[in-house]
């Protein structure tokens, strides 16, 4: 019976060894960043003044104005050359702390949109404009992974 008691007390020994080793290896060296919204716009031909105009005025407002209501932490216009004829060539990003906050300030967003931007009404009318300079191709969310040094 001592004999079964002390290769007892060795197993759990054993194993609580090998559950710290395993806890171990899956330590990883990263962690969830912030929520990027990323659109992807085709800027129609001979329109790249006008489009970037509208962003440098109106989206930027808005954007401004999301960023001091802490909505958004960032955003970013990125531009780039189109591969082909149905190809982007303007990124805007815009960056959220997590998903959780962008989704519980979608209605502090819109209600933001009706101040800086107008009333519905005046914002279908923009969209509208804004078909004859541009195409919106993609709208994606990612992720930031932020990398960790290794422990």
């Amino acid at each position: 019976m001592k004999h079964k008691n002390i290769f007892v007390c060795f197993l759990v020994i054993a194993l609580l060894a090998v559950s710290a080793v395993v806890y171990a290896q899956v330590s990883r060296p990263y962690r969830n960043g912030s929520v990027w919204n990323v659109a992807f716009i085709r800027i129609k031909p001979g329109m790249d003044t006008a489009y970037l105009n509208y962003l440098a005025n109106d989206w930027k407002k808005n954007q401004e104005a999301s960023k001091k209501e802490g909505i958004i932490l960032s955003y970013k216009v990125l531009t780039t050359e189109a591969h082909g004829a149905a190809d982007f060539n303007v990124m805007l990003l815009t960056e959220y702390k997590d998903l959780a906050t962008m989704e519980a300030n979608e209605a502090k967003a819109d209600a933001l949109a009706q101040q800086v931007v107008g009333n519905d009404a005046k914002q279908m009318q923009g969209y509208k404009d804004r078909l004859e300079i541009r195409e919106v191709l993609q709208d994606r969310l990612a992720r930031e992974i932020v990398l960790e040094p290794r422990r």
